[in-house]
This record gives C-alpha cells, structure tokens and sequence, in this order.
C-alpha cells in the first residue's frame, strides 16, 4: 500500500491516569490501552479503567490488554469498558481471542530470540484483526522499554501489524522508516515511571511520528 494513503496510527498504553488519557486524545492519538494483566505493574481494575474511559474523547478507541486472563475477567472488562479491541499477550488460541465478539489483536512475543513467519502466524490465529509484535519474551506483557531486531518482523502478513517494543519519541521515527508499520504502540518510551505518563515525551512522540509520516512522502 502507498504510504500516501494512510498515516501511522498511534496507541499509548499502559494509561493509568485521567489526565493522561486526556492529553492523549488532544493530540489526536488514536488508542489508548488499559491493562488487565496481572502482574503488570500498569495493570489496573475494570472499575478504575470504566472512570478512566470517561477521559477519553470522541473517536478514540479503548483497548484492553490481557495476558491469560480467565474468560470471566475478559467478559467483566467488555461489559465495563466496551473497549473496540482486545489485545492477547498470552497462551489464548484463536477460539478463547474470538469468543468475546470484540476484534482482537495477538501480541507476538519477539524478545526471546524466536521467529515468526506470516503463513503460521495466520493459520494459528485466522481471526486476528491485527498482530503486535513486541520485545517481551513468551507469557510477558511488554512494556519492558527494550526493542528488538526489526530485521526479524516475518513479512507477507495480510493483516495490519503493529510494532512495540522499546520505542520512543528518539527511534519512533527510524523504527517508522525501517519497518512501516500500520501502527505504533508505546507505554514505557513515554513514561516517568510505570503507568506515569510525561507530557512532553507524549507530545514529542506524536511529532516523531508526524514527522515520519511525512518523511515517507518526500
């Protein structure tokens, strides 16, 4: 696809503040991600990201990161924050991913050395609206503040992919550059400390990406 049909999307994740989400939505980001992991030291409860919803303006879309959660708490968290999209960590196969009848999104664990190719990627999860692929290892959240080898992203996927993993408003742009992805996810490149948020890292992290997009159409 011509990069001058689309622009990079963004997503921030890991919000655990209102204000946060707020200035998110004011700079047009297109996501913002509430954990439900447990263990994450971003997670937060169905409860808390409901109020935290209310933050978020018009045509900003929630989504919900789980790493093997029960099928219960995945139904708690839809019912509570109606999110657009579910974002798998985890062991969860196509049938548990699909069975809430909310698009989903797999993360592809990256940071342990492993390697992916399109046509196994699509066959294991026929249903993915989209693949994440991170820097964390097998059964990890991400969020780590690590990347990894871009040269490793499988290619002749026919779905969107989303790149994670390490990025910050200082390789935003280069990792845009080298892998074009259908979008960016960041939580730690933007963060003070785990679920903080630093305004002036959000707001440079979007001029990066801007700034990108803008570069491919030079």
């Amino acid at each position: 696809m011509s990069r001058a049909l689309y622009r990079t999307r963004i997503k921030f994740c890991g919000m655990t503040r209102p204000g946060d989400v707020r200035l998110a939505s004011e700079l047009g980001v297109d996501a913002v991600g509430f954990v439900f992991a447990e263990g994450s030291p971003r997670q937060v409860t169905p409860m808390a990201a409901r109020q935290l919803r209310l933050a978020m303006a018009p045509l900003v879309s929630a989504v919900a990161l789980f790493r093997n959660n029960s099928a219960e708490e995945v139904r708690e968290v839809v019912r509570q924050i109606r999110p657009a999209l579910l974002q798998f960590h985890g062991d969860e196969d196509d049938a548990f991913c699909r069975a809430f009848r909310v698009p989903y999104m797999k993360a592809i664990p990256m940071g342990d050395g492993s390697t992916w190719d399109a046509q196994s990627l699509q066959q294991r999860w026929p249903n993915a609206a989209a693949f994440l692929f991170d820097s964390h290892g097998a059964g990890g959240s991400g969020g780590s503040g690590k990347a990894f080898d871009w040269r490793r992203l499988p290619t002749g996927l026919h779905r969107p992919f989303v790149l994670a993993g390490g990025l910050d408003p200082d390789n935003v742009a280069e990792a845009i550059a080298a892998t074009l992805p259908w979008a960016v996810d960041v939580a730690s490149g933007i963060e003070l400390s785990p679920g903080i948020k630093d305004g002036d890292r959000m707001r440079r992290f979007v001029a990066e990406v801007r700034r990108a997009d803008c570069a491919e159409l030079d």
